[in-house]
């Protein structure tokens, strides 16, 4: 039997970081293959426009269940295990969705490719833990780069793949790659075990009773599942408005566009740095009006002609810095409240996360078909707005208790003693 002792500072090196980075990425990309592929995928099963557009949400709102349920296992399982069985069970679903004759398998793999997929979300506070307390903010940055690179880096791929080998070539490749990964994390992560003490029921109710007992949880997830659903708002309907009359591109080059938004990624290592030195509100303060003045940029891209791409290409790159500056600041800040309960507050934090931007994908489909692309524009500056004006709210409101614990502070808490076995 191993001897379970304390995790040390510094533990987590650069190979098994960048690993986990990939792993948060692979893992997520499957639950956005679809987004530039919904013509091509409607076209081959004979679906509406709207029933296509129903995969993103699918995805979204699987990976909103497999983040209420399975997450918080985090707390109670040792970690390697639930992250390696989490990823074989990914790439075992991406194969039902590659092989899909009809909408409702099509349907049906995606949702359980999204449930499991949430592998991604024990990898980050398991990368939290390990981490040195000082560079606590730049881990979580640098994995979270690794999972935006993953969910905009699919639609490249998508576009491309699609072109060489059909649109099942895409999750094909994305299961032999998790099937991969699952192998790597097995020989490179450490076992890691932090019992709370719960059966899983208790687990699950306690997941939701941080909601009540935790102002800072409340507020920073209803700003990321603002901040969420705008993203999911752009990235839905941006496939139909290039491949409509406007642009009238090809699904490799709508592909293409998840380079542009990559730049993105940029954001996450940036935050991550800023909420080692205590800045984390600022910081999301700065990104939430940010993502505002996108819409403007996105509002003005869609006539077609150089000066609207222009406009738009430069509104995606900002709305994509913006919205990851959000989720790290936020994030970083979830962290801190209760170190000994990281897994649940991620589960509670990316639950609310997701669903808003589930409920973006799923608004975008019905206002694209009522008024096009700007009505899209409308709805997505209007939950910027709301976004900005929380964190105006927040700011404002006097502090409480609750707010010693993370404002303005890195997260430094130690974290629990953990049982950590090579």
């Amino acid at each position: 039997m191993a001897r379970a002792h304390r995790s040390e500072p510094g533990r987590l090196g650069r190979g098994t970081l960048l690993l986990m980075s990939v792993a948060t990425g692979l893992s997520v990309a499957g639950n956005y293959f679809a987004q530039p592929l919904l013509d091509v995928i409607g076209h081959d099963l004979h679906l509406s426009a709207s029933t296509a557009a129903l995969v993103v949400t699918v995805a979204q709102v699987g990976y909103g269940l497999g983040l209420l349920l399975l997450v918080p296992l985090g707390d109670l399982l040792e970690r390697r295990r639930l992250a390696v069985t989490l990823t074989l069970a990914t790439a075992a679903f991406l194969t039902v969705t590659a092989s899909a004759p009809n909408a409702a398998l099509l349907l049906t793999g995606t949702a359980l490719t999204g449930l499991t997929s949430v592998a991604a979300q024990v990898v980050v506070p398991f990368a939290a833990t390990l981490a040195a307390p000082a560079e606590r903010g730049r881990t979580v940055g640098t994995l979270m780069t690794g999972l935006l690179l993953g969910i905009l880096l699919a639609r490249t791929a998508a576009g491309l793949l699609a072109e060489l080998g059909g649109w099942r070539t895409v999750y094909w490749v994305n299961a032999a790659l998790m099937l991969l990964v699952a192998v790597l994390l097995r020989l490179r992560l450490p076992a890691l075990r932090t019992t709370a003490g719960l059966r899983y029921p208790a687990l699950l109710r306690s997941t939701l009773a941080l909601f009540a007992q935790e102002p800072v949880l409340r507020r920073r997830a209803a700003l990321g599942a603002l901040s969420f659903a705008g993203f999911s708002v752009l990235w839905t309907a941006l496939a139909f408005l290039m491949s409509g009359p406007a642009y009238g591109w090809q699904e490799s080059a709508i592909g293409l566009l998840g380079l542009v938004g990559a730049a993105g990624s940029l954001a996450a290592s940036v935050a991550g740095r800023l909420a080692d030195r205590g800045l984390a509100h600022q910081a999301a303060g700065a990104a939430a009006f940010l993502l505002l003045g996108s819409w403007g940029l996105l509002a003005a891209g869609g006539g077609g002609g150089a000066w609207s791409l222009a406009a738009l290409l430069a509104g995606v790159v900002v709305l994509d810095l913006a919205a990851q500056a959000v989720h790290v600041s936020n994030q970083n800040l979830v962290y801190a409240i209760r170190p000994e309960a990281r897994n649940r507050l991620n589960s509670a934090y990316m639950t609310s996360y997701f669903v808003g931007g589930a409920a973006g994908s799923a608004l975008t489909s019905v206002v694209w078909g009522a008024a096009g692309w700007g009505g899209v524009c409308v709805v997505g500056a209007g939950l910027a707005a709301a976004g900005a004006g929380l964190w105006v709210i927040d700011r404002l409101r006097p502090p409480s208790a609750a707010d010693a614990r993370t404002a303005e502070q890195p997260v430094t808490a130690p974290a629990p003693a953990p049982s950590l076995t090579p």
